[in-house]
């Protein structure tokens, strides 16, 4: 009965249409830290229907400074504990979880299915790998995410399209090795960049 009241209150404020669209899409994110973590949350209280998550760490005491966790979850696998907060706001999501480091060879498969998959490595050379794997080996539409470190200015962060699947969010120019911090604010205004993008892609925008 919860999840059929949630349902009518996402149709009262984003109408049929769109609502019917959120909960048939299947989304993947690939890192559940700063970034994943607070992109599955915004996309499950949008009420997306079917989500695809892989991270193969554990939450760390360093993780509740900036990522969608809590003390209790310290020491949980990322997948289950966000598992746990995503089930907390939409009961009926639809959950894929995929606990195992990610690799050209697994990739496809992982995310199989999904029309949109979300970036959200820390690593470059992670990203680059995913990124190129999903482009070459999959159909998916591929958002990434660059630049969210320190404490400038969050009008510096955007989103744009960058080649036919592939759409960008973040300044493009901070780098943790470079300025130092990683903040709860900036990361999680970055992370809602990309599910904003998510939401309008799936509703048929094709820019930010």
């Amino acid at each position: 009965m919860l999840a059929d009241d949630l349902y009518a209150i996402r149709v009262a404020r984003h109408g049929l249409v769109a609502t019917e669209k959120l909960a048939a899409a299947k989304v993947g994110i690939a890192g559940l830290g700063g970034l994943g973590s607070h992109i599955a949350m915004a996309l499950a209280r949008m009420g997306v229907g079917h989500l695809v998550l892989a991270d193969f760490d554990r939450v760390d005491l360093s993780n509740i400074q900036r990522q969608n966790y809590t003390l209790a979850q310290v020491g949980e696998l990322k997948t289950e504990a966000t598992a746990a907060n995503l089930r907390a706001v939409h009961p009926d999501i639809r959950l894929d979880l995929y606990p195992d480091r990610l690799t050209p060879a697994n990739i496809p498969g992982v995310f199989a299915g999904c029309s949109l998959v979300c970036e959200a490595f820390d690593d470059s050379d992670q990203k680059a790998m995913l990124v190129s794997t999903l482009l070459a080996q999959t159909q998916a539409r591929v958002i990434a995410n660059s630049g969210m470190a320190g404490c400038a200015s969050g009008n510096l962060i955007h989103s744009e399209k960058r080649f036919d699947r592939l759409w960008l969010c973040g300044d493009g120019e901070s780098d943790v090795a470079v300025d130092g911090h990683l903040y709860a604010p900036r990361v999680a205004l970055c992370a809602n960049h990309a599910a904003l993008l998510v939401l309008r892609l799936l509703l048929g925008y094709d820019e930010p």
